[in-house]
């Protein structure tokens, strides 16, 4: 494949074990990805760990995102939960305020938010909810940049009230038709095969497009490349997917403006 004149921001969703449980081999994914979504407590992650995630990705020129989600421990914020479009408001600005003390404590600047999981999903579809996550942020620190799931609700929400957005493909993912995440109960809603994946992370780059299940591209606009960091292969694969990219002439590069 000829060289191509792009740049993309490669991320992971990391921080992600709680008190004496680890998940996920953060030093080695910090080494590799240019963004670190940190988990803020709720889903996963606790004080102690969001400020070594900060102060270790500050140390590697990693930029740092809030990874907010469902009060859900025991499920890692991946089930179905019933809260009303202001309780959601308030779970979201709570997660963004603590996430941001610990890292003005770690000596770092929050660039980015970031829905995790089942509520994330739920904001793809649901118009409502994606609305309610984004006055959250804008209410916070309307200067938080946004990443959102490309295509989705979550960006068209995030654009209407003014926030800068990033549109996220997942490299990891299988998608469907309708240019959503398959289900993870789906067959192969979740894909393995490290150089499968990683050839198609450079394809949805070059195309600026969701590559689904049946082979359909759905122009979107691709600016950051999610590798799952509790995936059994994160580490792998995120490297994979780098070397794939640079080998094609790709720039890595964090998406979000540093904060001073």
């Amino acid at each position: 494949m000829t060289a191509v004149e792009l740049s993309v921001d490669l991320n992971c969703d990391c921080g992600e074990g709680f008190g004496a449980y680890a998940i996920g081999d953060d030093a080695a994914m910090l080494d590799i990805v240019t963004s670190a979504s940190v988990a803020c407590g709720f889903h996963a992650g606790d004080p102690y760990i969001m400020a070594a995630t900060f102060e270790a990705a500050k140390a590697k020129g990693v930029a740092i995102g809030a990874h907010p989600g469902y009060p859900d421990l025991s499920g890692f914020g991946r089930r179905a939960q019933q809260f009303s479009l202001g309780e959601i408001e308030k779970l979201i600005a709570y997660q963004i305020g603590a996430t941001q003390g610990i890292a003005a404590l770690a000596g770092c600047h929050l660039c980015y938010v970031k829905i995790h999981g089942a509520l994330s999903h739920l904001a793809t579809t649901d118009r409502d909810v994606a609305q309610a996550i984004v006055r959250a942020v804008k209410s916070v620190d309307v200067r938080l940049e946004f990443l959102a799931i490309a295509g989705t609700h979550l960006e068209t929400a995030a654009r209407a009230e003014g926030l800068s957005v990033a549109r996220e493909v997942y490299a990891d993912r299988a998608y469907t038709d309708a240019g959503l995440l398959a289900p993870r109960s789906a067959p192969g809603a979740v894909l393995h095969d490290i150089e499968a994946i990683a050839d198609r992370a450079l394809a949805m780059v070059a195309a600026g497009a969701i590559i689904t299940q049946s082979g359909k591209r759905i122009e979107v606009g691709v600016d950051s490349i999610c590798v799952h960091g509790d995936h059994p292969n994160a580490a792998a694969m995120a490297g994979a997917v780098r070397a794939r990219l640079e080998a094609a002439g790709v720039k890595l590069a964090p998406f979000a403006r540093p904060r001073t």
